[in-house]
């Protein structure tokens, strides 16, 4: 294996970890509308996620840059064709850092309100256009012979990849009501627990008809035994947290989630991003990617930094492993 299918590998793990731990943020995002009734019950949501929100979106940071230096015509092509997206995403995320911190710095209900107005719809817009991102990538889109994209924002909302916006938008949502029920207390953690269900067979019904679209159209066997996993682990999923295993029900959706996310990367080998125009003109790993000596660099600095990353983040969810609810929440100053 070329150290270029190696980082391919590597960046695909990196958005697999992005996927799993901000989906559930964007998901408990969401749910401040959705599950809470009261101010007192979103205070216990977005205390849910916050120790490690931010920690979360570095996985986001890593995957961009591991792009950028393993695969630059990757990177350019994919941010400039889908500059207006992948800006409205990067603003949302920004807007929604500035939420959780401000939100209870003053105690006027219309400047909290305002906030978390912000942390509901920039979880939400970043959940859907991640899945129109991903989607539009595995279809492929309008690259000339200078690796260059040609189409409009337009061309980006297909069915298949308003389809995919779908899913991400409900798998995040349905993850997000997992934890929530997961990591909270009292009669928050039961109605979190009934909306998880049937947000899960919402989340099963879309999936269930991308993954099929993508494999009917883009997929092979290795990605036939990725879509599998996925169908069954949701279904997992659904099923133990209709009897209450929280614990075994968010692995289960995290594990659709790798399994989708691998599917996709599954689906595009040797490509990294596809030419509708064209196959002559796809990117692939090869005439994508940096020098081999570059490739070799970040692989030594790879390995030393990413376990330490992963020990500090594990620390992190095992301090805050506890349950909280809305008898923990202080009263407002």
């Amino acid at each position: 294996m070329e150290l270029h299918d190696v980082w391919f590998v590597l960046i695909a793990v990196l958005w697999i970890g992005y996927f799993f731990l901000e989906g559930f943020d964007f998901g408990i995002g969401i749910l401040t509308k959705l599950l809470a009734r009261d101010r007192t019950e979103k205070r216990v949501l977005i205390n849910t996620i916050g120790p490690v929100w931010d920690g979360n979106e570095v996985w986001l940071l890593t995957a961009g840059g591991a792009t950028f230096a393993a695969f630059p015509e990757w990177y350019a092509t994919l941010f400039s064709g889908f500059y207006l997206p992948l800006l409205v995403i990067l603003v949302c995320l920004i807007v929604r850092g500035v939420a959780f911190e401000y939100r209870a710095k003053r105690p006027e209900e219309k400047w909290q309100r305002n906030w978390e107005q912000a942390i509901f719809w920039t979880s939400l817009i970043p959940a859907f256009l991640w899945g129109v991102a991903f989607a539009n990538i595995v279809r492929g889109v309008k690259i000339d012979a200078h690796m260059e994209y040609v189409g409009s924002f337009w061309d980006l909302l297909n069915p298949f990849a308003i389809l995919g916006g779908l899913v991400t938008l409900s798998l995040f949502t349905f993850h997000g009501a997992v934890f929530a029920s997961l990591k909270t207390l009292g009669d928050i953690r039961e109605r979190a627990r009934a909306l998880a269900f049937k947000l899960g067979l919402v989340t099963a019904a879309l999936a269930l008809g991308f993954l099929i679209w993508t494999q009917a159209t883009q997929g092979d066997t290795k990605s036939l035994v990725a879509t599998v996993i996925a169908v069954l682990a949701l279904i997992g999923a659904i099923t133990t947290i209709a009897i209450g295993r929280e614990g075994w029900s968010f692995a289960l959706s995290g594990i659709t989630i790798a399994a989708a996310v691998a599917m996709l990367f599954l689906t595009l080998f040797p490509n990294v991003m596809p030419s509708s125009l064209n196959d002559a003109w796809n990117l692939t790993v090869s005439n994508a990617s940096s020098s081999p000596y570059t490739l070799k660099i970040m692989t030594w600095c790879a390995g030393v930094a990413t376990p330490l990353v992963l020990l500090y983040q594990g620390w992190t969810y095992w301090v805050f492993r506890k349950r909280i609810g809305t008898k923990n929440i202080a009263d407002a100053h």
